[in-house]
């Protein structure tokens, strides 16, 4: 009588500490992975907002210095709609120590992703030169 050999297929399979081994990288790389997305989400949404920021306080700069209502000085304060954002803004003046100049800011503030961020423009203008020249023009 002739025994007859039985041949055995062996599976090609994961062990156990593979597959623990291979989640412990999942779980560490998945949140850091995440993260990354968030910070970078984060990082171009401020940089959009920034841009705009910029563009609003130069605005202001300029229309200011072309109406002369900074010369009351004090503060003067106001909000910009940007399409679905707003702006809040701010603009400051005073003494220049060297000359006989004043310091304008404009500082606009905004939000990204629930934090304060703000952009601050300034230049120096001179009253006095502003005034002559706006009573020459008047004559």
């Amino acid at each position: 009588m002739k025994l007859a050999t039985v041949k055995i297929k062996r599976c090609a399979a994961f062990t156990l500490a593979e597959v623990l081994a291979a989640m412990l990288f999942l779980a560490i790389v998945i949140p850091a992975a995440v993260e990354a997305l968030h910070i970078s989400s984060l990082a171009g949404e401020v940089a959009v907002r920034k841009g705009a920021a910029a563009r609003i306080a130069d605005r202001i700069l300029n229309e200011s210095l072309v109406t002369t209502n900074w010369t009351g000085g004090g503060q003067q304060n106001g909000t910009v709609t940007d399409g679905t954002l707003d702006f809040r803004w701010t603009l400051t003046s005073q003494a220049w120590p060297q000359d006989a100049m004043q310091l304008l800011t404009a500082e606009v503030k905004y939000q990204a992703q629930g934090k304060d961020y703000s952009v601050r423009l300034s230049t120096l203008a001179n009253s006095q030169t502003t005034t002559a020249a706006l009573m020459g023009s008047q004559q």
